[in-house]
């Protein structure tokens, strides 16, 4: 790793060349955010070879190349499932682990979510912009500076480019199964200052199977509600039908006072000979699941004032609204675990499903580093069982933890309080899920800095110009920190020279 004096130096250079450079780093992320790279089904691209995450996940990756390619840098796409940048020679390589694809965009935005570009203000807008284009532009531009500026890494630099970070990240165990692991590095697809510990992470859904009912009455046609399991759903939606229409008048009164007593959003419409009921939350990202509003149960805890002809449907309703509701630490379940390396456990309902055989929710638990998956599991199965709740596991991904003085911790920590001034930052632990948990030697290192507004996956989502080429100049030091210089072999030779002389 390179000393401080001469991190110090080179990045010096580098700041002059960000100043230069502004510009055009500013318009390549608003280029790339424009690209909406949410995954989608596969394209075929000819026979034997397709487009895994869809058209605009690699719309997205081969903007990325191109960059890469015009930079000067060598460029891999390991079958279009991830990628690098790569800069340098050295036989180590410290790899910096980001992704391309994002969440849905949902509903409810001041400016469009993929064309709103840069404002007047300055702020670079859009969904990516802080989760994870923004980052990974910033690394992008930190590597393309170092470059003109004539650094040489004695390790090399590896970006590495995923693309299905959002959804289930088989792309980069793909990736890291062929290409092979760095020897150390960071992902910056959290928060600063450092994140030395990663919770556990469940995703699993809930579901009851329905009976058919024959019984004449108010009927639950339709439920729906979120689009990801990882992010707090800022909209849901039932439509109930009536044999007597006349009911409905009823139903809008009750969602009148519901949403005036609990000043939750609930809005009613009629549709066609249907009463449509839309809530409206706050969406949030999964692992914070307190700092928004779930539209999911806002809905329900409506839905529990009326009575459906389905009785099933009912209960569903009630065991939701007892054990679940809006509690956000699984205290209704019994799962309410927690320890004082990583706090408490945080429970979030991202997706609700309904048909006429089954009704059903997709769940994101964040558990304690010191807890295990079984653990949550057992605790919750006495509830279910007394209710026939059937349970589907899903995914699975351990918790990660380095103690707080490991040398890399140590190392991006200082570079962080060298750049704010705040040496009374220390490292921290996240409920998120990030790369590191699938390459050893990683840690999470960024972006979002303390007291920034927070729109990974909620609307609006945007990154201020300024804090962006901050993230250019940080990148750029850990980066220098990490990977080294290259000594010419001359200079090595004239400091041999003085110290014999």
């Amino acid at each position: 790793m390179s000393t401080s004096s001469n991190v110090e130096r080179i990045s010096g250079e580098l700041e002059e060349w960000i100043g230069r450079s502004r510009d055009a780093a500013a318009e390549a992320l608003s280029e790339l955010i424009s690209i909406p790279s949410v995954q989608a089904n596969p394209v075929s691209v000819r026979p034997g070879e397709n487009f895994p995450y869809g058209q605009a996940v690699q719309d997205a990756f081969a903007y990325m190349l191109s960059l890469g390619r015009e930079a000067g840098f060598r460029t891999c796409d390991m079958d279009h499932r991830a990628g690098h940048i790569e800069f340098g020679d050295g036989e180590e390589t410290v790899g910096v682990l980001a992704h391309l694809d994002v969440v849905p965009a949902g509903d409810g935005w001041q400016f469009d979510p993929f064309t709103a570009g840069i404002s007047p203000e300055g702020m670079i807008r859009g969904r990516g912009a802080q989760d994870d284009k923004g980052p990974l532009m910033a690394v992008f531009f930190a590597m393309k500076g170092l470059k003109e500026i004539g650094f040489r890494p004695a390790r090399k630099i590896r970006l590495i480019l995923g693309l299905d970070e959002e959804t289930s990240g088989d792309g980069l165990k793909y990736y890291l199964k062929r290409a092979g692991m760095p020897d150390l590095g960071f992902t910056p697809d959290s928060e600063f200052p450092v994140i030395h510990g990663e919770k556990g992470i469940l995703e699993f859904s809930l579901a009851k199977k329905l009976r058919r009912s024959s019984r004449k009455g108010l009927d639950l046609r339709k439920l729906s509600g979120g689009d990801a399991v990882n992010v707090v759903p800022g909209s849901a939606r039932a439509l109930v039908n009536s044999p007597q229409p006349s009911r409905y008048d009823a139903v809008c009164e009750k969602a009148r006072r519901f949403s005036e007593k609990s000043g939750f959003s609930l809005q009613t419409k009629r549709s066609g000979k249907s009463l449509e009921i839309r809530a409206e939350g706050l969406a949030a990202h999964g692992s914070v699941p307190e700092k928004g509003r779930n539209a999911i149960s806002i809905l329900l805890a409506f839905l529990g004032e009326l009575s459906f002809v389905n009785e099933d449907v009912n209960e569903f309703i009630r065991f939701y609204n007892e054990y679940i509701g809006f509690r956000t630490d699984g205290s209704g379940l019994g799962c309410a675990f927690r320890d004082s390396r990583s706090g408490a456990l945080t429970f979030n309902v991202g997706m609700l499903r309904y048909d006429r055989e089954a009704v059903g929710v997709d769940c994101d638990i964040r558990y304690p580093v010191t807890c295990r998956g079984g653990q949550i599991y057992g605790a919750m199965m006495p509830v279910l069982d007394r209710f026939g709740m059937g349970l589907v596991k899903r995914e699975e991904e351990p918790p990660l933890w380095f103690e707080p003085d490991d040398p890399l911790v140590e190392s991006l920590m200082e570079i962080y309080r060298e750049e704010t001034g705040d040496r009374d930052a220390l490292p921290l632990v996240s409920g998120g899920g990030t790369y590191a948990r699938d390459c050893p030697g990683t840690v999470a290192f960024g972006a979002l800095f303390p007291g920034d507004e927070d729109r990974m996956h909620m609307r609006d989502e945007q990154i201020t110009e300024e804090r962006y080429l901050q993230l250019i100049r940080i990148y750029g030091k850990a980066l220098i920190r990490l990977a080294g210089e290259r000594q010419d072999p001359r200079d090595a030779q004239k400091a041999r020279d003085a110290q014999n002389a």
